[in-house]
């Protein structure tokens, strides 16, 4: 059981919850909410299939013309200070920085299907298969605390409350993810080397019982060719075509007042015509390689159909245990012996059930977080605060559920504490910077 963190704290989370039901006499509740949680992580696997299989497709097209490398290679100075284990010329250093740029931007659509791929790449470097890499750890602490350049959930729902400047939130998010990325970052490097999460040399550890890994189907080598002049001129009016519409879209009028500032605007018409952009990017570029475009697209998405169907088992683990402790009181009760430290640390006692949810689960957070702002009104100190932390986390254990189980890791090391730290600090940075911003 060394380092077995993620054992424990779903054992103990189990655990505590059927003795909490019973002791409150909500044993009912509890059985309630494991099924309704057992069904919700079949739902929520089951929606990923579409869109994990349209993006790992697009990225095969990005791959195989050999755009991802394009990307990796104008990052590497960074990257290989980042992530010092990866070879600096092994292609899930593309796959992570294409993770962390839609974490950016905001793209969880497209995101979490990075994420995945890169989990893959590194897992082709793990010598331990069922043991998380120092690499995958920094990963998921970077993922957990990723910064935002827009919180757009929180922007929504502040704007769909009738708050007068939703985007008030996004310096302090963006302030409050940076805290915890660097945290994340810090933690996960500083731990690595402990003990409790060292692996020793001559461990050799998924040998006998080798994890099962995706099946990928074997194509011919494609004849990349590099780009014409013709060809670099039609991506550049492509480009062309985007910039003029963002340009468009921050000279629209906007109906709240004050107006956003232009750097906000611009960085939400960023995010918006995002996805649009790579949805056409990525298959222009290939058809300018000369790739069979639409071939490669269908093995690529075959990948990631695969992948949506195996990580079921670890979503359902992980969330009936949130679950059983949610419909057993063990949350109330959590927040209420709490109540009194955090006032120490002058962290408001409506914000904590948001706080402690967070890392938990992103509909439940949610839920919390409107509440604070129904209870409140949306221009309140604690509805702007609440909108920080919830854009500056995120559910630590769905991203460590997902992530570790689409390669089968079982042994998560310090994963969890980096990703926990980074909820942590971002937390408490979001209530101090919105009390200094905002009064």
């Amino acid at each position: 059981m060394r380092g077995h963190m993620l054992n424990r704290v779903w054992f103990g989370l189990l655990l505590a919850a059927v003795l909490l039901g019973g002791f409150l006499g909500r044993l009912h509740e509890t059985v309630e909410a494991v099924i309704k949680a057992a069904e919700t992580a079949v739902t929520l696997a089951i929606g990923l299939v579409g869109v994990m299989t349209l993006w790992l497709g697009m990225i095969r097209l990005a791959d195989k013309a050999g755009l991802v490398g394009v990307i990796a290679r104008i990052l590497r100075p960074l990257l290989v200070r980042l992530f010092p284990e990866i070879p600096a010329d092994h292609p899930a250093l593309g796959s992570v920085v294409m993770n962390l740029t839609a974490n950016m931007l905001g793209l969880s659509n497209a995101a979490t299907p990075f994420g995945l791929r890169a989990m893959q790449d590194l897992q082709k470097l793990n010598p331990h298969p069922d043991t998380a890499t120092n690499a995958m750890c920094t990963l998921l602490a970077l993922n957990t605390g990723s910064i935002q350049l827009i919180p757009a959930t929180a922007v929504a729902l502040l704007a769909g409350q009738g708050a007068a400047n939703p985007t008030a939130i996004v310096g302090t998010a963006f302030l409050s993810t940076a805290c915890a990325a660097v945290t994340g970052f810090l933690v996960a490097k500083m731990a690595a080397p402990l003990k409790w999460f060292r692996i020793e040399p001559g461990e050799s550890r998924g040998v006998s019982a080798p994890v099962e890994q995706p099946a990928r189907v074997e194509v011919p080598p494609t004849e990349v060719t590099p780009l014409g002049g013709w060809q670099r001129g039609v991506l550049l009016a492509y480009v062309a075509c985007f910039a003029f519409f963002i340009f468009r879209m921050m000279s629209e009028p906007v109906a709240v007042v004050p107006a956003p500032p232009t750097g906000v605007r611009f960085v939400n018409a960023v995010s918006l015509v995002s996805i649009p952009f790579l949805l056409g990017f990525f298959p222009l570029y290939a058809v300018l390689k000369k790739l069979p475009v639409y071939e490669e697209f269908i093995e690529g998405a075959k990948e990631g159909f695969q992948t949506a169907i195996r990580i079921i088992p670890y979503l359902v683990g992980m969330l009936v245990a949130i679950g059983a402790l949610r419909g057993s009181g063990g949350l109330t009760l959590l927040t209420d012996l709490l109540r009194a430290p955090l006032a120490l640390i002058k962290l408001p006692v409506e914000l904590v059930p948001l706080a402690l949810l967070r890392p938990l689960t992103g509909s439940g957070s949610l839920a919390a977080f409107g509440d604070i702002v129904k209870a409140y009104g949306p221009d309140h100190l604690l509805s702007r605060t609440a909108g920080t932390i919830y854009g500056s986390s995120e559910a630590t254990f769905y991203v460590l559920a997902v992530y570790f189980g689409s390669v089968g890791i079982r042994r998560t090391r310090h994963a969890l504490l980096a990703g926990l730290a980074a909820d942590a600090v971002g937390c408490l940075a979001a209530v101090y910077i919105c009390r200094a911003m905002f009064g």
